[in-house]
């Protein structure tokens, strides 16, 4: 030990000891690293279990808000296109939600959110963006029933754009169409040929669009035409309606109780 300490000739025995032994400290020390391995690797694993659950559930929120701004999207162009409807200068409207549709056999009507409480008559008009829809015909204190002017019970009196012809338009029911009843044969009704509302009667105001000819034919032997009606509201995929106040002094487009916007 003296000759090793002041002289360093074990050094080499000693170097070769260490290669000796060094196996032998590796394996006592294999278990340790292995231990600290898997107890790494599982708590890595865990930490990515809950990342990927959290991103999981972002992904899917982030999804759900998205859809949410589509739908709204789509709601915002439905009433604007409602807002740019053919509504009469000052008259006063309100925006109501369709909550059911009964399209069965010959009847046509349609549930909506809004009734006495907020001021809705029987015989209202109801339009949307394109025209007449049809008239409002029970109402309750929160919800009221339309009848759709392709309804077999609805009639409006009309006149044709072009040639000032007028008649009454009365629904088919079942084929989702209107009809123009008891127009002579020399009347001047072509196809194409634009209706609109004659203000006869008094519940609808003159001027609105109700439908376009898309059939006329006379039959020999009868003493009237048979005059076919497309109308032109939306009363397929309509989601919202206006209800109109004929003669009030203001345009009054309300929406939901406190959201009332005029022009």
């Amino acid at each position: 030990m003296t000759v090793d300490r002041k002289m360093d000739y074990l050094e080499t025995v000693r170097g070769h000891l260490s290669s000796v032994v060094y196996p032998i400290q590796y394996l006592v020390n294999l278990p340790v690293k292995v231990g600290d391995w898997m107890s790494e690797s599982l708590d890595t694993r865990e930490n990515l279990l809950k990342e990927n659950e959290k991103l999981k559930a972002q992904n899917l929120l982030l999804k759900t808000h998205t859809q949410k701004y589509q739908s709204l999207a789509l709601e915002n162009q439905r009433l604007r296109g409602l807002i740019e409807s053919p509504i009469r200068q000052r008259e006063r409207v309100l925006v109501a939600d369709l909550m059911a549709v009964d399209q069965e056999n010959s009847t046509n009507k349609f549930i909506l959110n809004k009734g006495s409480e907020e001021g809705v008559y029987i015989g209202q008009p109801i339009v949307d963006s394109s025209g007449i829809m049809g008239q409002v015909v029970h109402v309750g204190p929160s919800s009221s029933t339309g009848m759709m002017v392709t309804d077999n019970e609805h009639a409006i009196p009309v006149e044709v754009v072009r040639s000032g012809v007028r008649a009454i338009a009365t629904g088919e029911g079942i084929s989702r169409e209107m009809r123009l009843d008891y127009v002579p044969p020399e009347s001047d009704v072509k196809e194409g040929d634009l209706l609109v509302s004659s203000g006869l009667g008094g519940h609808f105001t003159e001027g609105y669009p109700v439908g376009k000819v898309s059939e006329v034919e006379l039959h020999p032997g009868d003493n009237f035409m048979t005059i076919k009606i497309q109308p032109v509201a939306n009363l397929a995929k309509a989601r919202e309606v206006l209800l109109v106040w004929p003669g009030t002094s203001d345009i009054n487009i309300e929406t939901d109780p406190g959201t009332v916007a005029t022009r």
